[in-house]
């Protein structure tokens, strides 16, 4: 069982450590990501390079790295709490890949990859919940802050307490990356979606 949990975990944390922002704008000869915007590897910087189509393969990239390795261990082990392991360190990784001294994204694609392996229902509430705030005020972290805290709360009502705890503990991460965002938005200075 914890030599399970552990594959589980390494299994996680390597997918959700790719960092397809960084290796896409540098194929598509758009510099290095990490130097533009807020300096982050996530789609949402990505788009601020003026590029949609590299932001959107960042986008799929970052969910798919979420959604895989929960779909992979389910394969491998059919026993429950595998799958939430994977999901959590795909998380993990996407926050803090080792390749990049530990500094990654803030995590909002790779969660909804990993609801839709573990829990599609909150991938629904949570991308619903984004689109609904984006569309009213244009912030991009904002509509992740609102949709993370809707999240947990979608998870115990479809999959119960133990959903919602793993959920819980994502949208804190999540929430926590968010922290200089949060300062911007009070300040009045964040940028909004789709400024360079």
């Amino acid at each position: 069982m914890l030599v399970e949990l552990l594959i589980a975990a390494a299994l996680g944390y390597f997918f959700g450590s790719l960092p397809f922002g960084l290796i896409l704008t540098k194929f598509a000869g758009l510099g290095d990501v990490r130097e533009i915007g807020s300096g982050n590897i996530g789609a949402t910087n990505v788009l601020r390079t003026g590029n949609k189509l590299v932001a959107f393969l960042t986008l799929l990239g970052d969910v798919f790295k979420g959604t895989l390795p929960v779909i992979l261990i389910g394969m491998m082990y059919a026993a429950y709490p595998h799958g939430l392991v994977a999901g959590f360190m795909a998380l993990i990784g996407h926050m803090f890949p080792v390749w990049l001294s530990f500094k990654g994204g803030k995590g909002v694609a790779t969660y909804i990859g990993v609801s839709l392996g573990v829990l599609p229902y909150v991938a629904v509430g949570f991308a619903v919940c984004w689109l609904v705030m984006a569309f009213l005020f244009r912030y991009s972290s904002l509509s992740a802050l609102a949709a993370s805290i809707a999240a947990p709360v979608v998870a115990y009502f479809a999959g119960g307490a133990d959903y919602a705890i793993l959920f819980f503990l994502m949208s804190l991460l999540v929430i926590i990356r968010h922290r200089s965002n949060i300062e911007r938005l009070l300040k009045g200075e964040e940028d909004k979606i789709g400024k360079k």
